[in-house]
């Protein structure tokens, strides 16, 4: 490990094993499946080569990682979460809806992955209020980027590409964070060419309800006293 703190606390030592900058997001883009060196590298374009690959060393000696060879004929070598990585992914959820409040308008050189979309949509769930809904979704993030959300009561399914005979097509033209927050209403962000839908909208009314993030924090101003 590359930094220890000194304490005999359980929150010190998972800081310790993936605390590290970079850490979590390689865990984040390893949630939905094993990845190559290179699938990582292109999901995080700023981390130079030589950081992801200590990264990765640093998440496989604390067991969080492994690496694995395909059976397929070139032998790739992929990386994947082990049974103990795994047991991350309701805190990474938890620590992205967490973050989530405090995001603000995307950068122009921000990135929004595909992992990004899809593991925004399990954050931001909220199946208690979908114990009777059967519905399917497809969502287009720009040109290029196509998922598909099926929703069966509590159970929430997304996925990369298209859903033949969706119930309600969403294509965003900008970020649908201010829909997930409450910060304008869905005829809004439909006003405002934000996105459109290709459906019934009292659809789009539901997905903006079954996905929801907090409101934000409010400034503490000065001292807090008690």
């Amino acid at each position: 490990m590359s930094r220890k703190y000194g304490q005999f606390c359980g929150l010190a030592r998972a800081m310790e094993m993936v605390g590290e900058r970079w850490g979590m997001l390689v865990v984040r883009d390893l949630l939905l499946g094993p990845k190559r060196f290179t699938d990582l590298r292109a999901g995080l374009p700023r981390i130079p080569s030589s950081i992801l690959s200590a990264r990765l060393n640093e998440l496989e000696e604390a067991g969080v990682v492994r690496r694995r060879v395909l059976p397929q004929l070139d032998a790739s070598v992929v990386y994947e979460l082990t049974e103990y990585g795994a047991e991350l992914e309701a805190v990474v959820l938890t620590l992205g809806l967490w973050g989530a409040r405090s995001l603000g308008t995307p950068g122009e050189e921000d990135v929004f992955t595909l992992d990004t979309a899809i593991l925004s949509l399990y954050t931001t769930f909220r199946p208690e209020l979908a114990s009777n809904v059967r519905v399917s979704y497809e969502l287009h993030y720009g040109p290029e980027m196509t998922l598909h959300v099926l929703i069966d009561g509590e159970d929430l399914k997304v996925g990369e590409g298209p859903y033949p005979d969706a119930d309600l097509t969403v294509t965003c033209y900008g970020s649908i964070k201010p829909v997930f927050a409450k910060e304008i209403s869905p005829r809004e962000a439909l006003d405002q060419g934000i996105l459109s839908i290709s459906g019934d909208p009292a659809l789009f009314e539901l997905f903006a309800d079954l996905f929801h993030i907090p409101s934000a924090p409010r400034k503490v101003e000065g001292l807090a006293v008690r």
